[in-house]
């Protein structure tokens, strides 16, 4: 099946996120009862790829975090300053309802949030994602993440590379 492209933009009052539903209840609830406060209290931004008006397909969130140095791998902290963390931003959240799965929306999000992170005005060294299972997890690697040595579930992507990424915007 077709659709049109996706309206990517950031989460407001006029968006219906009641019927939105993906294959994960707690991302559903953090959508529909949590992510205005997130928003107000300035700890996450939501964006969202509308299909059909306000019809929420899709969402992730963006937060500033840090990784620690001693965390990632030997050869990616070779080349960074010996500070003991470096900034990152962290995707928290990314779902795509299930009537838009199978349709690339997934790497679609994913390539935004690259693309918002590599461009934002105030560096981070990575995008972080903490993945929920092992499926997530394979998601993530197969867009080049790299999981830390002792956190399996937890992957990085250098912003730097996201240039050279498949999909980059």
């Amino acid at each position: 099946m077709s659709r049109a492209p996706f309206q990517l933009a950031p989460l407001d009052a006029a968006h219906e996120r009641a019927g939105f539903d993906s294959d994960s209840e707690p991302l559903n609830r953090y959508l529909r009862e949590q992510v205005a406060q997130d928003i107000r209290r300035r700890v996450a931004a939501c964006f969202v790829a509308l299909a059909d008006g306000p019809c929420i397909a899709g969402y992730y969130t963006l937060a500033s975090a840090s990784l620690r140095l001693a965390d990632l791998p030997a050869s990616t902290d070779k080349k960074l300053p010996r500070y003991p963390t470096v900034p990152a931003v962290r995707m928290g959240r990314l779902a795509v309802d299930r009537a838009f799965k199978g349709h690339g929306l997934g790497g679609a999000l994913l390539a935004d949030a690259l693309s918002r992170a590599a461009h934002a005005k105030i560096a981070a060294f990575a995008l972080v994602v903490d993945a929920k299972d092992g499926a997530a997890a394979a998601f993530y690697r197969h867009h080049d993440f790299i999981a830390l040595p002792d956190s399996p579930l937890t992957l990085f992507l250098p912003l730097a590379t996201v240039h050279h990424w498949p999909g980059f915007l």
